[in-house]
């Protein structure tokens, strides 16, 4: 038998990726079907514990400059003195609502936000209608 060394052997792939298209059809096949649980033994929680709603605080103040605070009335004059003082029965943590007609000025809306603020509430913000 002669052999020639000068002869370049020609790799054919074809079956190999015919073979890799059928496992590859496969798992996509039967990957969604695969399903593992692992059993997590979780604490038990406390049930004495109750989360209690904090209620929010509404301020809106109108074109007339006329203020409330839930259903009470302040004037803006001295608000920022009159709100603190009557803070001082509220939850500190609860969130502050601040609703002013458009046609107010800019300045008179900072001044409520700023006075809330030094008042020790950390979550004020700023109601829109839109």
């Amino acid at each position: 038998m002669y052999y020639d060394w000068d002869e370049k052997p020609e790799l054919n792939i074809t079956p190999l990726v015919d073979v890799m298209l059928v496992l590859l059809a496969i798992l996509m096949v039967i990957a969604p079907n695969i399903v593992y649980e692992e059993l997590i033994n979780l604490p038990q929680g406390s049930a004495q514990k109750t989360v209690s709603k904090i209620r929010p605080i509404h301020i809106t103040i109108n074109k007339n400059r006329e203020l409330k605070v839930n259903k009470d009335n302040f004037q803006l004059r001295g608000f920022e003195d009159n709100f603190y003082s009557y803070s001082r029965k509220l939850n500190r943590k609860s969130s502050v609502m601040i609703s002013a007609d458009k046609s107010l000025d800019y300045g008179v809306v900072m001044s409520i936000l700023a006075a809330v603020k030094r008042a020790g509430f950390s979550e004020v913000s700023l109601a829109t209608n839109g």
